[in-house]
């Protein structure tokens, strides 16, 4: 096991990871910005470090600075969190050459999944259910046009190099593809700092489902379900929830076991999420792969009573799945997950300012993840998330209902935050009735977000 592990991130996956850290009594490392610098996660460690100002280019995303804190702190694992540089296959191969594990894929992993079109085409070759895309697509307007021609209209522009939700447009004709190509591949070089894009089949009304894997060293890999993630404004999740409602589990647990299998003669070794579109025809296809820690993972393990985090780094110290994970998971009851952002619930755009009262709810099967304090600012500087609320029941109606009940009791002042919004969307019979899908919330709200 390690005798000391940096995690290199903020807010709470660091206060997650940390967690798990203390549990496992592992000697900890947090870094933090000048914007972090008063943090409350931070005394959960047993060193700190100073990392540079408040701009993540200049602190979190400072390769050499966190390698150099790496080697000064005498830390032999990293984990990374999400985000930022927990899928930077680069990054990784430095902490190996630095004599530490990254707490993670192997970087051949992270590189092989991190590009889009080779990650379909990867998993395609392994017999990964898969719906029609391109190739990157090229700079000539004639090609463009029969690429999205050979697909069928409508098409989705997708970035091939980056994630959540980035620059993906949709087309439903030759004139809106070339525009919606010109802006992807505008936001894909801002976002990304590459300008790579691909065509992907448009599914009209589908539902954002994925499969959490674990895998070892020694070629294992196992699946723990499946989790819905359709809930999302501007292809960026706020409702999560295990497992997922409306779909047969024989036919959940199947397409579960079949990616397990996949990953296991690939060779996967360690945390990973294989995310798929469902189509209202009742076919799953490949969208992508996550090779990190979700930041929904904590509805899974509160169905499963399984810890992620800790199996993650128990696996990336080398020990096996078998003794990770002795027995078989299962489902038991019904977890949601809502992010809590600071954010105007009418328009959904970032509110940053002070908490000048944060009080998360408390009570019997209700969990708060979070890396803010009352007194703390929240700043422009990074993702606007302050908390996630998340919530186990026997039901999922039950469920639904005890996470209204713990939102409306989440008193937060200073700011503009979701929860009026979210609570909406839970009260909607659209959401309490199963039927979601990844245009939900603009259903709900009558809005176009």
């Amino acid at each position: 096991m390690f005798n000391k592990v940096l995690v290199v991130n903020r807010g709470a996956v660091a206060a997650r990871v940390l967690r798990a850290l203390n549990a496992m009594s592992i000697p900890s490392v947090a870094v933090y910005s000048e914007a972090d610098n008063h943090a409350p996660y931070l005394e959960m460690a047993s060193q700190t470090f100073a990392i540079g100002p408040a701009p993540a280019r200049e602190s979190y995303l400072n390769q050499d600075t966190i390698i150099d804190v790496l080697k000064r702190s005498g830390a032999d694992g990293l984990h990374p969190g999400y985000g930022f540089l927990s899928e930077n296959a680069g990054f990784a191969q430095k902490v190996i050459d630095a004599g530490a594990q990254f707490i993670g894929p192997s970087p051949k992993w992270i590189d092989a999944m991190g590009h889009k079109t080779r990650a379909r085409d990867l998993a395609a070759q392994y017999g990964m259910p898969m719906s029609q895309g391109s190739e990157v697509l090229p700079d000539d307007n004639d090609a463009i046009i029969a690429a999205a021609r050979k697909i069928g209209f409508p098409v989705l522009v997708k970035p091939a190099g980056g994630g959540g939700g980035i620059g993906m447009l949709p087309a439903k004709d030759e004139v809106e593809l070339l525009t919606a190509v010109e802006r992807s591949r505008s936001m894909a070089s801002r976002g990304f700092g590459t300008t790579e894009v691909y065509l992907e089949k448009l599914i009209e009304r589908p539902r954002h489902v994925e499969f959490q894997i674990l895998g070892d060293q020694h070629g294992g890999a196992i699946h723990l379900f499946e989790r819905d993630c359709s809930t999302q404004r501007r292809n960026q999740k706020v409702i999560e929830e295990a497992p997922g409602p409306l779909i047969p589990r024989d036919k959940a647990v199947a397409v579960a076991d079949q990616i397990a299998g996949i990953m296991r003669t690939m060779g996967y070794d360690n945390i990973g999420t294989v995310e798929m579109l469902l189509g209202a025809d009742g076919s799953f296809n490949f969208l992508e792969m996550n090779t990190r820690l979700q930041v929904e993972h904590g509805v899974t393990e509160e169905v499963t009573g399984v810890d992620l985090v800790r199996a993650q780094i128990r696996s990336a110290a080398g020990e096996k799945l078998g003794d990770i994970l002795p027995g078989k998971a299962e489902i038991k009851g019904h977890a949601i997950q809502a992010r809590v952002y600071a954010e105007d619930p009418k328009n959904f755009f970032p509110s940053p300012g002070k908490l000048t009262v944060f009080r998360p709810p408390e009570g019997d099967g209700i969990r708060v993840d979070t890396g803010y304090a009352e007194g703390r600012d929240v700043t422009p500087h990074y993702d606007p998330m302050i908390a996630k609320v998340i919530v186990r029941a026997a039901t999922r109606e039950a469920a639904i209902d005890k996470l209204v009940e713990a939102l409306s009791g989440f008193d937060i002042q200073g700011l503009k935050h979701n929860i009026p919004a979210v609570i909406n969307i839970l009260r909607s019979e659209q959401f309490r009735s199963g039927r979601v899908h990844t245009g939900i919330i603009g259903e709900v709200t009558g809005k176009k977000v």
